[in-house]
């Protein structure tokens, strides 16, 4: 993953940094139990997530952490416009007093169970059950500073600042891995080598340096020298710390006979405790197609693959479809449940889009009331564009619109469709790890994203030779190639008019024919990371 990019994935879980941290309600019956939940998330949001870690307002200390708390925290690392304005992100928390660090995850598709875990022990943690889980799907790069100060909370106890700086750094570090070798590999590599410099007490850096090659090349991962010199300093700095194996072992054993396959699946669910948090959530209360993973249940879900880290338009809020390894080619495919590019499938709850015959379908519970606003907009546009409704056209676009292209009803529905789940995933949870490139057009990243996205829908993403980049084009052969063009420029005048923005397709106006926005912002675009530039629904977590 590129620097710019895992800074803005550092936010997807961002709701669970806390600074004022004001608790609900007085201290609870349960004080060893903390829940953070995200302040932007709806009050039915917040019900779901207490729902899924099965706990009231009597059995856990809840504490509502807001952007202002995650700005606090992350500010110094992280520059504003990419922390964002929205915080949504959850985690129960509770301390133990043995059977080292065990955590489960939902919704996080990026950091798994096993990189919280190992990267939790270096902060100095060495019993503790955490669920770390959002109503939607997000990365969950931001987790493990939430949850060191969710366990300050419920334990009493203040973590050593440079033993949790070190974690985040090891979670980065492993993040950035896994996006060349895996998840799994890279947190074999790391967990592996921090157990022998720890054990071992190694703190000779060249000693550390064939410690690493030696794992590598035993578990036949192939890593480059920047690789190899970059966890080689973060295990030096590991090994200045005072860490005790004894009270880590038990923690990074379990973590590399999970990332290995060595873990015994022998143990069931009748072994459970019926105490512990982590066994114990409500699995339907977060609905279908959940990703789920568990230190104490390898089984629970496939660890999902890194991306390749060779395009330059992964957004890991929002990925652009047939980016990564896991990735379909984002058509409409009948004869297939795995649509994982991008979609609201993934980002706000709602099923797999081979299931969805209608936009009414859609969920859109997850977004804030401007953000609703908006897609109720894109929606009555879509309606009146592609389907033929005049009425509906005129209402988004005014008096003067008129739909040139003729489509038929199937098409019309599926178009329909395809584009509002692009544009609410971009609302959901997308704008946040947007990254410029230099080949903006808008000041609103938003616009960017669709522009980008809308092109390979209505397929002429095209390059040099006069092919399309990815193969998408879900219109096929049955439309031509003009009424696409003019299908994506209308579609695209209608966003302009939606954000105020305009370009050389579409003049903005207040409707006396005064513009709003002259073309001369789009030769701004380049300062559009700035904090006043970013509309409130960009960001998230």
């Amino acid at each position: 993953m590129k620097k710019g990019k895992l800074l803005a994935t550092l936010l997807c879980s961002a709701s669970m940094v806390m600074g004022s941290m004001v608790p609900a309600v007085p201290a609870m019956a349960d004080a060893m139990k903390v829940v953070t939940l995200g302040a932007d998330l709806s009050d039915a949001q917040k019900n779901t997530m207490l729902k899924y870690f099965k706990v009231d307002s009597n059995q856990a200390q809840i504490i509502y952490v807001t952007n202002q708390d995650e700005r606090d925290h992350l500010s110094a690392y992280v520059p504003l416009e990419q922390i964002g304005t929205r915080t949504v992100s959850c985690a129960y928390v509770k301390p133990t007093t043995s059977g080292g660090i065990k955590v489960r995850t939902a919704n996080l598709n990026w950091v798994t169970c096993n990189m919280i875990a190992s990267s939790l022990s270096t902060s100095g943690v060495t019993n503790c059950e955490v669920v770390a889980a959002c109503p939607f799907e997000v990365s969950g790069t931001g987790a493990l500073t939430g949850i060191q100060m969710a366990y300050e909370t419920a334990s009493g106890q203040k973590l050593d600042e440079t033993k949790k700086e070190i974690a985040t750094e090891e979670m980065v570090v492993t993040g950035n891995l896994a996006d060349s070798v895996g998840q799994n590999d890279a947190t074999t590599v790391i967990n592996q080598a921090k157990m022998q410099v720890i054990a071992d007490n190694v703190q000779n850096a060249d000693d550390i340096y064939n410690i690493v090659v030696n794992i590598s090349n035993n578990n036949n991962i192939s890593l480059s020298d920047d690789e190899i010199n970059t966890i080689v300093n973060l295990l030096k700095q590991i090994a200045e710390q005072d860490y005790d194996y004894s009270e880590m072992q038990e923690t990074l054993e379990r973590v590399n006979d999970n990332v290995t396959g060595q873990a015994d699946e022998s143990a069931d669910s009748s072994e459970e405790d019926p105490d512990s948090i982590v066994d114990n959530v409500d699995q339907s209360a977060l609905g279908d197609n959940v990703i789920e993973s568990s230190t104490e249940d390898p089984g629970l879900a496939e660890e999902i693959g890194a991306t390749d880290g060779s395009s330059d338009e992964n957004w890991e809020e929002f990925p652009a479809g047939d980016e990564t390894d896991e990735s379909t080619d984002g058509s409409i495919d009948e004869s297939t449940d795995e649509n994982t590019d991008g979609d609201i499938s993934e980002v706000g709850g709602t099923d797999s889009s081979d299931e969805i015959t209608d936009v009414s379908q859609l969920a859109t519970d997850f977004l804030d009331d401007d953000a609703k606003a908006k897609f109720d907009q894109a929606k009555t546009f879509c309606k009146g564009e592609y389907e033929g409704d005049e009425d509906a056209l005129y209402e988004a676009m005014g008096a003067d619109a008129a739909s040139t292209v003729t489509l038929d009803s199937d098409t019309a529905n599926k178009l329909s469709i395809k584009v509002l789940q692009k544009y609410l995933g971009i609302l959901g949870n997308g704008a946040v790890s947007y990254e410029t490139d230099g080949t903006e057009k808008y000041m609103t990243p938003e616009l960017n994203m669709l522009d980008k996205e809308l092109k390979k829908l209505f397929g002429i993403d095209v390059i040099d030779d006069g092919t399309s980049s990815d193969g998408v084009d879900i219109l096929g052969d049955a439309v031509s190639s003009e009424d696409k063009e003019t299908l994506y420029t209308d579609t695209m005048k209608f966003f302009e008019k939606l954000y105020g923005e305009a370009t050389d397709t579409y003049d903005s106006t207040d409707g006396s024919g005064d513009v709003i926005v002259d073309d001369s912002a789009a030769d701004e675009v380049g300062d559009a990371s700035s904090d006043e530039e970013i509309p409130a629904e960009d960001s998230e977590e």
